[in-house]
This record gives C-alpha cells, structure tokens and sequence, in this order.
C-alpha cells in the first residue's frame, strides 16, 4: 500500500484508490468547508458566522491523538498506533472552545455549531436528552490545549468576530442559529462527498430551473384545459387558474387560498408559486402536505407535468420511485420542486440532527405552499406560527395557505387565550365567497338532534340503500364496526391497513368510479384531505366543521349531478379524546339552532376561533420557553435545542409501536432484514408495508405470538391470518382501549 503526501500532513479524511492511500488535507478541507458554508449563509446575511463556523469545526482534528487515529484505522500509517492510542477522539469541542475564548459570549453561537456538527445541536444546560450540555463541554479546555499544541495556518485560526445582526432578535435566535448549523453542515457533507466520493458528487446536478418548469406546466395546462367539457366545475378551475396567474405579481409574504373542494387548488397553487418564484427571485417551490395517503397523488400530478424535476421527501416514498439524482437531492432539498410533508417540513425547522437541520437553509428564499393549512396541529400552532412569521420577514420566504376551509390564524386575543397569528395575510381569490356559489354542489343534512346517537345497524342499513356511498368515520375501530355490517364486496380504507396497500385500494376505487361501477366505501378520514375520489352520496360521523366540509369535497366533485348528498349522523360512540372530540364538540356548539347550511365560509372563522381556545394550549410542550428563555436572569443565547426538537413531534408515536405486515412483497423483504440487517434501501422498502399499533395492541399480539421480533427493536407478522387482505391488521376488538378507561 502507498501513501500519497508529506509525512507532517494533518489529515481530515483518508480516500482509498486501489493500492494508494489519497490524503484530504485538513487545512484544505476548513477552507472548502467554511467558502461553501459562506455561500450558502449569504442568503440570508449570516455569511460571515458561517464562514467562521467552517474554519473551525474541525480544529480538533489537528490534535495528535486524532491524526493517530485517522492514519492508523484508514491505513494510511499503519504504524501510528505505535506512537500512542488509537480510541474514539472528540474532535467538535476544541473549535466550540477556541469560538468562546476568541469571541466571549458571542462566541456560543459558534459553539452551538461547531460541537453539534456531528451529533446534531445540544442543549446548553444538562437535561434529560442524550448528550452531553454545551455549558459542561465547554468548561473542559483540554480538547482546545491539544489541538492549539499543533501548528495551525494562521488564515484558519485567527478571525475577526463576525458583525451580521442575527434575525428576529431574542425570538428569532432558534431559527437563525438552525440556519447557521444547516450551512455549516450541508458544507461539510459536499465538501467531504466531493473528495471521498466524486462519482456521487457529480450526480448532484441536472435539474430543470423554474422558467423551464413553469413553461412545462403552461403546455400541460392548456392541453389539459382544450379536452376538458365545458362544464361549470371547468370554468371555475380555469378562473381560480387566472386569479393565481394574476395575483403571483404581488409583494411576497403570507397568502390564503380560498377555494372550495374540487376548484383546483392544486394546480392553481402551482402556477401561483411558479409565476411568483419567477417574478421575485425565489430559488424553489416547496409543497407541504399533511397526509402521506395523498402526498403520492399530488406528486403524481406534479410529475406528469415535469417528471424529472420532482423530489418527494417523505417517509412513505417509493424507493421504486427514486433515482440517484433525485435521493441526493432528498437530502439537502437542493431542486427547484420539493414535495413533503408538514411533519418533514415543520419537524426540520425544530430539529436539532445534523440530516434534518441540513436542508434548512435552502428553505431561504423560496415558495412553500401549505396544502390543507387547517390541519396545522393545535398543539404547536403558536410555535409553527411564530416561525411562519420569522422565515416570511427575515429569510424571504413567501407562504400560500391553501385550504377550502380556511383556518383563522390570524391574531386572536380573548379572555382565555392570546394567539401570535400570521401578519398581513393575503387572499389570492378576488372574491371566494363567489365561487362557493357557483361550485355548490351538494346538500348537507345534519342530525335533528346531536344528542341522539345510532347505532351501527341502523347506520349500515341506511347506507345500504345507496348503489354508490362513501362513509367516513373518526376512528379505526368505527370503520371495522361498521364495515362489518355492511355488504362483502364494500371497501375498507383505514390506518389498520399498510400504505402500499392503501395506495392500491385507492387507485382501485378512482378506476372503478371513473369506469361508472357502483362503489361502496367505509374509511376514516384518511380519504378526507386531497384524495380525489367523487361519490354521488357521502356519510360523515359527526366532527369537526372542517372535517364535514372535507367529506363533502367527495361528492359530486366534478358537478355532473344537480345535487350530491352529504348526510351527518351521530355515531355509537364519541370521537376520539383529544382535538378530534374538541373538534366534534366545537361543530355542534356552533351549529345546535343556528345554521342550516355548515358550509358557510364565515362560520368556518367562527369554528376555528371557538377551536382554537378550547385548546389546552396551542404550545403544549412549551417549545417556544425552551428556545427564547425570557426573564431578568436568562440569556438568550443559552437554548436547550435538543430537548425542543424531541418534544416537537406532530405525529405522537409514544403511544404506539410499529409492525411489519405480510402484504405483496414484503416477505422476502422481511427474510432479508432478518439475515442481513436494516440497510437503508431496504427499510425504505419495508416503510411501505409498516403498521402503528396501540401498545395494548401490540402487547396482546406479541404474547398470543401472532408477531415476533425479526431484528433488534423490529416486529414482524407472524400469524397469517392476522392480515386480512381487505382490511389490514385484524386487531381483537374485545380489548378494551385504556383511553376509553379515562373518565
């Protein structure tokens, strides 16, 4: 083996080319770090801290004790083990320390950097999270004495203290801090990539730039709009098309869309985001959805239009569906069309791990439209509202809330509750009001008495009675219950069943309703939110206004009758605790003797306002307390990041574990995990086929041995007939549900 360069090299890395050794000069790799770093941070005027910050980050790499390790274990120096130790080296501390000793208070800011580029941002004080606090980190000067020992260039170590302002002052420092580590970050993954590994590096490159896709969609548009019929559904699609065209010239910040299910919302948002991307300078278009079970269908769309620029970024992908192109830039976001989730979305700009913190800073600048914005979680509204408002001032960032029941956000102050809503919100339709009227098409019937429950045999026989329905339930248990009583060949669409399969049913009932067959359909509201199917008749359990108006958005969507129907009934049983009963609680407190028709845009306001304060809190786990300490003896520069990030989760699976179901493919796929392990292809396979139970659940199944432990931490069906192959996990019902325990 040979080894290429001076003995007197400090290494960062160590690439492997056949028989040679190629060495990754540390000095070289701080400079390339810190440029990248600074072009990434100029965005948003924090160039000179992220330069810093890549200068830096790796100065524990020039200790002794790390070139040891790294000519020793890459083989570079096979013998350098004999000049010392060869253990586990902390190379982030000594470059946090230097920060602080150079720059004093200020100097933390860098700290949070550099000691978190490789375990993700940590909290200042100790808490109950892993790792250790930065505070403790910092008072151990034994990491900055060996590294100072070495001969460092003076361009590297010695600096001026960066002057850009952080944005948004105290409230803001979370944010601007994130940003700073997702450039410090992204930096170090390229440079790095780059030199190990160059094959992959050039594959990130080659994307279509926004003129190309909005010329892409302008073609699809106007072949899609010369076969459509003339019919009154069309000619409001084609309105709400120009108003969006129309309205992308304004001044970027926060946008409403208003449109009624069925008005196309979806392209029409596109063409906004696209035109105003334009018109403005943005760098991309970011679409946020809250449900995988429609991400697949807007991406879908999306890539009809320009197939090789989407990049979905999602848990529940495809791999099937990924290239390598489109997989690297999953992880920086670095394409000019990002399809996601809020939770991906949100989730990141909380995060304190470096692969989710990466991709922040190319959030800068862009278009993101929130697609079904009421769905926001109550319980970190005011967090995701006062970061909305920081990216729209600070990072020029344009928002559209697209919604057909749009959620009041706005700043709302009551005896109960103060809420920091989203600043001079914009309503891109000239009027929405008027096409509500003209895209009525349905009638809603709400229940004589909301007290009055039935139950599921009558609820079944009545339904029965229609060819062609689709009921929606709260809850899983309530799509079994009723499905149960119901004729063999209705579907079953629920949570219980995994999304491959789900993604299959789906399709199977566009295909079947487009082809005129009469369809029945028992789901819980997983089909609510942007999937698009059209049924002559909907049933909705009683819930949340916007929930109803959701359900109805499946009937009659393209106005091919006179009149759908939308029945409201009381089900057996409550909807779940939590918002899905606040939410049913809400409905009827608004409509008992008031309002024949629920659809009423202005009594959407007034639900959403009434929600909203019967929250518990719209900060449950006090997220903005642990990034923004206020009071006479806090500093805001001491943040607890790590302790945020893990308490900011939209989707709360504390309660729930995870099974892996033998549907399809899956078996072969869940031998291989079993003999070789989860790699990362695999387990992006396996996503696709998982199940969440409750732990009551899951406890009951893993004695009865219906699942078994198929690798560490991983479960796997076992019993075959515990997969029904229409509806999912089959779960025993007689089990009672500890929630139902709670008085």
């Amino acid at each position: 083996m040979v080894s290429t360069g001076a003995d007197n090299m400090y290494l960062a890395h160590v690439r492997q080319d056949g028989d040679e050794f190629i060495p990754h000069e540390l000095g070289a790799h701080l400079r390339g770090v810190a440029h990248r770093a600074e072009q990434c941070a100029t965005a948003f005027g924090g160039e000179d801290w992220a330069r810093v910050a890549g200068l830096w980050h790796d100065l524990g790499k020039y200790s002794a004790e790390f070139q040891r390790r790294i000519k020793s274990l890459s083989g570079y120096d096979p013998d350098a083990h004999l000049e010392g130790p060869v253990g586990r080296v902390d190379h982030s501390t000594a470059g946090a320390q230097h920060a602080v000793r150079q720059f004093g208070v200020h100097g933390r800011i860098l700290a949070y950097l550099i000691a978190g580029h490789h375990a993700g941002l940590p909290d200042w004080h100790a808490s109950e999270t892993a790792g250790a606090a930065l505070a403790v980190r910092l008072d151990d000067k034994s990491h900055l004495a060996r590294a100072l020992s070495q001969t460092i260039p003076p361009d590297i170590l010695s600096q001026t203290k960066p002057t850009s302002p952080l944005r948004g002052k105290a409230e803001g420092f979370a944010l601007w801090v994130r940003m700073l580590f997702s450039c410090l970050v992204d930096a170090d993954f390229l440079d790095t990539e780059e030199f190990m590994d160059e094959g992959k590096s050039a594959q990130r490159v080659g994307t279509p730039a926004i003129p190309e896709l909005l010329s892409r969609f302008n073609t699809y548009m106007a072949a899609q709009f010369a076969q459509a019929p003339l019919t009154n559904v069309n000619r409001v699609r084609a309105e709400v098309l120009r108003q969006c065209r129309e309205q992308a010239r304004e001044t970027p910040g926060m946008f409403s869309l208003t449109v009624p299910t069925g008005g196309g919302k979806t392209l029409s948002s596109l063409a906004f985001a696209l035109e105003h991307a334009i018109h403005h300078g943005k760098q991309r278009v970011i679409y946020a959805i809250p449900y995988t079970s429609i991400i697949e269908q807007t991406a879908n769309i999306f890539r009809a239009i320009v197939p090789d620029a989407v990049i979905e970024h999602h848990s529940n992908l495809d791999p099937d569906k990924e290239t390598v192109k489109s997989r690297l830039a999953a992880e920086n976001w670095d394409a000019p069309l990002i399809v996601t989730t809020n939770v991906q979305f949100f989730e990141s700009l909380f995060a304190a791990r470096t692969s989710r913190c990466r991709k922040l800073h190319n959030i800068v600048n862009s278009v993101v439209v929130l697609d079904e914005a009421q769905l926001l979680p109550p319980e970190f509204l005011q967090p995701i509202l006062d970061v909305m408002n920081l990216l729209v001032r600070h990072y020029g960032v344009t928002f559209v809330l697209s919604t057909a029941t749009q959620p009041a956000l706005g700043t709302l102050q009551t005896f109960q509750r103060t809420i920091r809503g989203l600043a001079n919100m914009r309503e891109i339709m000239n009027d929405p009001d008027v096409l509500y009227r003209d895209l009525e098409r349905v009638t809603v019937t709400m229940p004589r008495d909301f007290q009055q429950r039935q139950d599921w045999d009558d609820i079944a026989r009545e339904v029965q009675q229609h060819p062609s329905v689709l009921v929606v339930v709260n809850s899983r248990a309530d799509a079994g219950a009723l499905h149960r009583r119901m004729p063999t060949d209705t579907i079953h669409l629920s949570a219980l069943m995994c999304g491959e399969h789900r993604s299959q049913v789906i399709a199977d009932i566009k295909q079947r309703l487009l082809a005129g067959d009469a369809v029945r359909v028992v789901s819980t509201q997983l089909v609510e939110a942007g999937v698009d199917v059209d049924f002559p008749v909907v049933y909705r359990a009683l819930a949340g206004l916007d929930s109803i108006a959701q359900a109805a958005g499946r009937c009659n969507r393209e106005g091919k009758l006179a009149r759908g129907q939308v029945i409201v009934f009381v089900p057996p049983k409550p909807a779940p605790r939590g918002p899905l009963r606040r939410a049913a609680d809400t409905t009827i407190s608004l409509l008992i003797g008031e309002h024949d028709d629920p659809l009423t845009r202005d009594l959407f306001q007034r639900y959403f306002e009434h929600f909203y304060v019967r929250a518990p809190s719209l900060d449950t786990h006090d997220i903005t307390a642990l990034l923004t300490p206020e009071g006479p003896n806090d500093d805001p520069l001491k943040a607890q990041f790590r302790t945020a990030a893990q308490r900011f989760q939209l989707i709360d699976e504390s309660g729930y574990r995870s099974v892996l179901v033998r549907y399809g493919d899956s078996s072969a796929l869940i031998g291989r995990l079993h003999k070789e392990g989860p790699e990362r292809w695999l387990m992006r396979k396996l996503q696709r086929y998982t199940v969440s139970l409750p732990h009551y659940q899951f406890q009951s199944l893993e004695k009865r041995g219906d699942i078994k432990e198929v690798y560490p931490g991983m479960y796997a069906q076992t019993a075959e007939a515990l997969y029904h192959p229409a509806l999912g996990v089959v779960v025993d019902e007689t089990l009672p549900d500890p929630n139902d325990l709670i008085a």
